[in-house]
């Protein structure tokens, strides 16, 4: 389907109206008025976009601005922001890549997005979340996985940090693209790693996230302490780069009110869908997370006869199988849901051998 507006709580696809349920625009922030007018008056002092590097002689403040409040709305010690969550991953594997050398060992938890991928690194595929256990090893280490399971609904508890070693030298990159601004009252994944790696300093954090779901940015992010950080920025990966437009860190470093509403809504409209979904039996969900997954991939074809759009594509390549989930955002109003959740028990009871769920 193809149309020619920014997705909101409806759609318009040749005359025919259809609740929209998919994207990532958690928080609703794109479509939210008081942030187009903050990005408006942000593209009247800025511009459309400054094409520079980040590293020349003419800097923009605004830039270290929206850095500091973004590490500290997640409590990390510092940020670094990039023009895409996609360049915020490469930028911190191609350092890592230089930095770890070819005697590291590397492991990698399964479906990790493509950004935390690079030629120069091979790591062995490890469910950690399933509590395999990485191999000891004296040679330094690093470890690459996502922050949640944005796909299937899956929250981690990474309470396997626990069982790493104390000697080695470990680097632990996450990419919460999908969990900055929804997970842990918004803040995301750092304060929940941060706190299970207080007493293991031995293990260097480093959190990569895209900006442009919850938050609505197009940029990306890179959390960590400040010195490792300083030495992603020398790269020249990061140094011949363009920033993320200045319009755009300008309306962010206003919309404390904006997001706090965003997620307000969101919170509660993932509650109305909870208890409105669920019983259904055909739903895979993490309690408090905006997805919910299907293996019943009929039920897309079903909700669009009934002007319903939901997530069904193959990813995050063609050869993928299609996987198929509801997305609730902040924009959606209670009708919406009882109108999604009508439609899903019609379709619930005249496929009845399709339930439950596997675990």
């Amino acid at each position: 389907m193809t149309i020619n507006q920014l997705p909101n709580r409806i759609i318009t696809h040749e005359g025919c109206e259809y609740l929209f349920f998919s994207g990532t625009s958690y928080l609703g922030v794109a479509q939210h008025p008081h942030m187009q007018a903050l990005l408006g008056e942000g593209v009247a002092q800025y511009g459309l976009h400054f094409g520079a590097s980040r590293n020349g002689n003419l800097q923009l403040a605004v830039f270290d601005e929206a850095e500091s409040k973004l590490a500290l709305n997640v409590g990390a010690p510092a940020a670094l922001t990039t023009s895409s969550g996609m360049l915020a991953g490469q930028v911190v594997v191609d350092w890592l890549a230089r930095q770890v050398g070819p005697k590291a060992v590397g492991f990698q938890a399964p479906g990790t997005h493509p950004a935390l991928w690079h030629p120069l690194l091979t790591p062995q595929t490890i469910d950690l979340h399933k509590h395999e256990p990485l191999p000891p090893d004296v040679h330094p280490a690093y470890i690459l996985t996502n922050s949640v399971d944005a796909i299937r609904s899956v929250l981690f508890s990474f309470n396997w940090l626990s069982q790493l070693t104390d000697v080695q030298q470990i680097w632990l990159v996450v990419d919460d693209s999908h969990g900055l601004g929804v997970l842990n009252g918004g803040r995301g994944i750092w304060p929940q790693l941060a706190e299970k790696l207080a007493h293991k300093p031995n293990v260097r954090l480093i959190v990569t996230a895209s900006l442009a779901k919850a938050m609505s940015l197009p940029a990306g992010v890179i959390f960590g302490d400040p010195d490792t950080l300083a030495a992603i920025r020398q790269t020249a990966y990061f140094g011949a780069c363009s920033p993320m437009p200045p319009a755009y860190a300008d309306a962010f470093c206003h919309a404390d009110r904006v997001y706090a509403q965003g997620y307000d809504r969101l919170m509660g409209n993932i509650a109305l869908a909870e208890a409105a979904l669920l019983p259904s039996g055909l739903f895979s969900h993490a309690i408090g997370y905006p997805v919910f997954y299907t293996d019943h991939d009929e039920l897309y074809p079903y909700l669009l006869e009934n002007g319903i759009f939901v997530y069904s594509f193959a990813y995050p390549t063609p050869a993928d199988k299609a996987n198929t989930r509801i997305v609730i955002s902040a924009f959606h109003e209670p009708q919406d849901i009882d109108n999604l959740a009508i439609a899903v028990r019609r379709f619930a009871q005249q496929h009845p051998h399709l339930r439950p769920i596997r675990a």
